[in-house]
């Protein structure tokens, strides 16, 4: 492993992109990456409570996919609120929504006073969870569920839907623990004993390929950067601010050691970000 200084930060997000394919096409919505997995809610008005049937999702492995696999030559429309998290030239999270939440045919109606809400009970640490909403305008892909900082539970307005849950592509295996409860809309309150219980769900990652970064020292306040060179037309971008959209292009001229494309840095600021990405 490479040494690194405490105060770099370093960001292993690189960007590979099939060569041209004449079907490549630009995606305006985003796959469920694989059929629907639908745990069925059922609320009972005798009770006030919410169960929920998992055997239609049990022992089915559910994978977080990367575009560049799903769908190698194609990217998502830059104005769609998924580009910067999904898009291969952005961060290219693998993903998944073929989990879902749907109201069984059999299910007691909600009463006008009561509304469900979904919590998340704990989730993988890397796992992120999107609203996501592409049939009506605004076009959505907002973080719930505990992501980016947001509320651990959202309501539910009962119509079929299916998250959008990411995580960076890999090999890891994945898991949430959710619970459906009830709530008084008059007073905004949880109704007490209602909630459906723990409800596991799992997603396995695929890796998309991608060539290894790495980063050494070489003080005083020096780093090089490296890439197999076999990985061509690529070029290297970096910023200071990871929430930033606007990465600049590395100037610094790219030199061959070895089996590795490598470029140095020198006097670097306290805090950097480096990524590759391929040139179309």
């Amino acid at each position: 492993m490479p040494r690194m200084k405490a105060r770099f930060l370093f960001l292993l997000s690189l960007w590979l992109v099939a060569g041209c394919h004449a079907v490549a096409a630009m995606l305006e919505v985003v796959p469920r990456q694989g059929g629907m997995l639908m745990p069925q809610v059922y609320y009972h008005a005798d009770t006030d409570t919410v169960t929920v049937d998992l055997a239609g999702v049990t022992n089915v492995v559910n994978q977080l996919t990367p575009l560049l696999i799903s769908a190698p030559h194609d990217w998502f429309d830059p104005a769609s609120a998924w580009f910067d998290c999904l898009d291969p030239s952005r961060q290219g999270r693998a993903f998944s929504r073929r989990y879902g939440w749907d109201m069984d045919g059999m299910s007691d109606l909600v009463p006008d006073d009561r509304a469900l809400w979904i919590r998340n009970l704990g989730s993988s640490p890397e796992l992120s969870f999107y609203d996501y909403n592409d049939y009506v305008s605004p076009l959505t892909w907002n973080p719930i569920l505990g992501t980016a900082g947001t509320l651990n539970a959202t309501v539910w307005n009962r119509v079929m839907w299916h998250f959008g849950a990411t995580a960076p592509p890999g090999s890891n295996v994945y898991s949430a623990t959710f619970e459906i409860y009830v709530v008084d809309t008059a007073t905004g309150q949880e109704v007490p004993g209602s909630r459906s219980g723990p409800l596991l769900l799992t997603w396995t990652c695929v890796p998309d390929g991608r060539p290894a970064l790495t980063i050494t020292n070489f003080p005083p306040g020096a780093v090089t950067i490296s890439w197999p060179a076999l990985a061509t037309n690529w070029s290297l971008f970096w910023t200071t601010n990871l929430l930033s959209t606007n990465w600049a292009s590395a100037t610094n001229p790219v030199v061959a050691l070895g089996s590795y494309s490598t470029v140095l840095f020198s006097n670097t600021p306290p805090q950097q970000f480096f990524r590759l990405q391929y040139d179309y």
